[in-house]
């Protein structure tokens, strides 16, 4: 079967011809036998309308004008094989049972073989009839045809994603990813009525409806013509098939950061022996920060709390989370991150089995702390963290209890260094006193032996006194003798004389004077004044 199809660009105007150009495939015809061929048709105007939308398609050797209504109006044209056979029809406006109006072109056409011709088309189509519905029929066929297939209902599964609330009603989409990277989806429905039923099935699951969560879900399908859309009217949900699917996620993330290595990464890092320097990534508005807070200032201990303010729930929360962990985990005046969150359903307390999160604690400098959601409860984030707590209140007691480890280790090392100078200065007094009382020992005998050999010296210096002033003075007068014999009055009286000249030089030589130098000669007696001649 070939097909040309109308463009539906074209601008019909009355009494002009329009061409449109097709491949011409017949039916049970070689496919070497294909050909190129056009309709040109003018179009016929009724009621100021043109009625010529339809599609010509050729079928051995036959024109048939298939058009989208039952009521068909054909105009004088001309249809033109490949081969430039041409042949004239007819002006008629009929309503065929099949929905298809016929054209004989035999190669030689003429109007005793049209009845007999359009006799046979609708012969061979007899049975298959074309209907044509309004929307709101088509609408109502859609569903009836749903019904029929679905009337027991069905269930789907996929992860809800763009979820949202008018009043008690809840709309969201359930998406797919397909292997090849294609995103199906189908919208749901959840009016209020239902969920009200399934409410106590998801707190007794510990679940809740939220973006990112893969659930299995049972209801009808439904087409909705004011919208054209198909929706799922949910009416029921298995929470054992979200449960595994959440545990079965975290136990794939949990392996591939083994596979990495990194997972006890955070656990290796240094911490503070009194870390009270704390970054906490929570909300501001959430009880898990009015609770951490009160229990870490009733503790009077001076903790320092540097607050990231984050979502924990919802489309950001993830992000937000990984984001503030990596910003708090570069700063070099804080000893480490704490990360709480309260109480929730599991899908909304899932965000802390997000692999990004995880990752962030494992390649942060500074270690990690957390407290999330019930004691029963146990994420990914926990399992790589520093250390875990049941939840915020417990995180806070635990780094109230490892300060004051420290402040009573420190206590303790403070008592044992008084106690250990304590008995060494009472040892050091002890041995100085023992020292002191050596030395007085020592020193009165060392008195007495100095004075007693005092005694001795005196007695020894009572005794030699007088002769030692003998002694003294007879030297005394040997000295005395020898200074006589030594003056130059008694060496002049020995004949002996001192000459000098003017500047009172004494004349040792001959060669110390000169002609007419004034010479004095100091004799036993008296002075003799000559001139050198």
């Amino acid at each position: 079967m070939a097909l040309i199809q109308q463009p539906s660009s074209v601008d019909w105007q009355p009494h002009l011809t329009h061409r449109f150009e097709g491949h011409i495939a017949g039916q049970n015809r070689p496919l070497e036998q294909r050909g190129v061929g056009s309709i040109e048709v003018q179009p016929c105007f009724k009621h100021g309308a043109a009625r010529s939308d339809c599609f010509a398609t050729t079928l051995l050797g036959e024109l048939h004008i298939v058009p989208t209504r039952e009521e068909i109006l054909l105009v004088p044209g001309t249809f033109t094989m490949a081969q430039d056979h041409k042949c004239s029809s007819h002006v008629f406006q009929t309503t065929s049972p099949s929905g298809r109006l016929f054209i004989a072109m035999p190669r030689d056409f003429d109007d005793d073989d049209l009845e007999d011709d359009l006799d046979e088309f609708e012969d061979e189509f007899e049975g298959d009839v074309l209907l044509t519905y309004s929307i709101s029929e088509l609408a109502d066929a859609i569903n009836e045809v749903l019904n029929d297939n679905f009337d027991a209902g069905l269930w789907v599964w996929g992860e809800i994603s763009g979820l949202s609330k008018k009043g008690p009603h809840t709309y969201f989409t359930l998406v797919e990813q397909t292997p090849d990277g294609k995103r199906n989806q189908l919208n749901v429905n959840l009016w209020g009525g239902e969920m009200t039923k399934m409410r106590p099935i998801l707190m007794k699951s510990g679940l809740d409806l939220v973006n990112g969560v893969k659930v299995r879900i049972y209801g009808n399908l439904d087409f909705y013509a004011a919208f054209g859309k198909l929706s799922m009217i949910m009416r029921g949900i298995d929470p054992n098939y979200t449960l595994g699917e959440i545990a079965l996620q975290r136990e794939e993330l949990i392996r591939k950061l083994k596979e990495l290595g990194v997972f006890d990464l955070n656990r290796e890092v240094d911490i503070s022996p009194a870390p009270l320097r704390l970054g906490v990534v929570t909300s501001k508005s959430s009880a898990a920060w009015a609770d951490f807070k009160n229990q870490i200032e009733s503790s009077e201990i001076g903790f320092h709390l540097h607050l990231a303010n984050v979502s924990v729930q919802g489309d950001n929360a993830v992000r937000d989370i990984t984001q503030a962990i990596t910003r708090l985990g570069q700063r070099d005046d804080l000893d480490a991150i704490v990360v709480i969150r309260g109480g929730g359903s599991k899908a909304e307390l899932s965000t802390f089995d997000a692999e990004s999160i995880a990752l962030a604690i494992t390649e942060s400098s500074l270690p990690v702390f957390t407290g999330i959601g019930h004691e029963i409860d146990r994420h990914v984030a926990d399992d790589v963290a520093f250390e875990a707590h049941k939840t915020p209140t417990a995180c806070a007691v635990a780094l109230i209890e490892r300060v004051n480890d420290f402040i009573n280790e420190t206590e303790a090392h403070w008592d044992a260094i008084a106690r250990l100078a304590t008995q060494q200065l009472t040892d050091s007094t002890n041995r100085l006193n023992n020292v002191a009382r050596e030395i007085g020992i020592h020193t009165r005998t060392a008195v007495e032996r100095a004075d007693e050999r005092l005694s001795d010296r005196i007695a020894r210096l009572t005794r030699r006194g007088p002769q030692l002033i003998n002694d003294f003075n007879v030297r005394i007068n040997n000295f005395e003798s020898r200074v006589r014999l030594l003056d130059p009055k008694n060496v002049l009286a020995r004949g002996w004389s001192i000459t000098r000249r003017a500047d009172g030089s004494i004349v040792r030589n001959v060669s110390d004077v000169t002609t007419g130098d004034i010479l004095t000669t100091a004799l036993h007696d008296g002075d003799v004044t000559s001139t050198v001649n």
